[in-house]
């Protein structure tokens, strides 16, 4: 199966975001970006580069460029989702009654592929350490097999184990959370995992 039908597919199985899924692609196929499929969603690439994708939600629908924040975004419809942690991924979301300006659209998309051209791009830093809390680094000690399955997984799925265990702040939220990643790291899956598969 190809991507164009996988998108196809995508969109054909929307009930709410359907029409609109539809002209944002017929928008984003204008340009000379290939149309992928990854992480489930219809995306668009330029020489293997993330440019643009989109993504539907509950109560909105949104158009990702991956290297957002080197776009001017003149009309301010570009936020961060997440604060402080994405660096340079920014969203325009659209809520069901939003109206679509494929002319305004276009100029963003085309300004982010001249971007990706100029290579213009914020690489992510590595986080060197991994800071295991008190109560993993004993469950390590005493079991072997979680022991063992830990060290098999990537600094990065250790780093979300074990932020997901630590930031909990009563011992009882993290004796569940422990609970919970020790079946998952048996398994040698990470913890966002099933939010990562095409």
């Amino acid at each position: 199966m190809t991507d164009s039908e996988k998108v196809d597919i995508f969109i054909n199985k929307q009930t709410k975001w359907k029409d609109k899924l539809q002209l944002l692609r017929s928008i984003v196929q204008q340009t000379e970006l290939k149309e992928e499929v990854k992480w489930g969603k219809p995306t668009y690439t330029f020489n293997g580069k993330l440019v643009v994708a989109m993504a539907d939600f509950k109560n909105h629908l949104a158009l990702w460029f991956h290297q957002g924040v080197f776009l001017k975004d003149e009309a301010k419809n570009l936020i961060n989702a997440q604060e402080g942690v994405t660096k340079a991924l920014r969203q325009w979301r659209f809520k069901e009654d939003d109206e679509i300006n494929p002319k305004l659209i276009l100029q963003y998309v085309e300004e982010a592929i001249e971007n990706a051209k100029a290579g213009k791009e914020m690489k992510p830093v590595k986080k060197k350490n991994v800071s295991i809390p008190l109560l993993l680094k004993s469950a390590l000690a005493t079991d072997k097999v979680l022991k063992e399955s830990f060290s098999k997984l990537t600094p990065g799925r250790q780093r979300e184990y074990a932020e997901y265990i630590g930031e909990a702040k009563r011992e009882a939220t993290q004796q569940k959370r422990l609970d919970k990643s020790s079946e998952l790291i048996k398994k040698g899956v990470g913890l966002h995992d099933k939010y990562k598969n095409d």
